[in-house]
């Protein structure tokens, strides 16, 4: 594959496929589902612009920690399809996220301090589910590890 040049202005998917890491039928699936958007030649080919760079590395990113892909798809839609993303933005898009960041890092640290307790899901498999859930009582919340999902 040829080098890239800084002076292109827009990329083949064999070129952001290059310089992203993500594989070109990722970057075709990512704009199926309207995180990147590209336009198309006469010959049909994609060309995107070089700050898609920038929001795939946004979608990886996000998806890494878990966000769902529909979650991300809602906080690109706040902005143009052709809209380059300012610092300002990203600003915003971290300030819709804080709250939710927030829990998953919570519920993480609970998984990793409580992953090798009693996790409270009615099994009574463990010695231990005795003592941390006498008679079942997790199963009157229905089904799911209700102690490790506890806030």
């Amino acid at each position: 594959m040829s080098q890239l040049s800084w002076k292109t202005h827009e990329l083949t998917v064999g070129e952001l496929s290059q310089r992203s890491g993500v594989p070109a039928s990722a970057l075709r699936f990512y704009e199926r589902e309207g995180l990147i958007h590209s336009r198309r030649t006469s010959g049909n080919q994609r060309r995107y612009t070089r700050d898609t760079l920038r929001r795939v590395a946004f979608v990886r990113a996000s998806q890494r920690v878990g966000m769902p892909l529909a979650q991300i798809r809602d906080v690109l839609s706040m902005f143009p399809d052709d809209h380059v993303l300012t610092k300002d933005d990203w600003a915003q898009i971290s300030r819709c996220w804080s709250k939710d960041l927030n829990e998953r890092i919570e519920q993480l640290e609970n998984l990793r301090d409580h992953l090798t307790d009693c996790i409270g899901c009615g099994c009574l498999s463990i010695a231990n589910c005795a003592l941390a859930n006498p008679y079942d009582q997790f199963a009157e919340q229905g089904a799911g590890p209700h102690r490790l999902l506890r806030n």
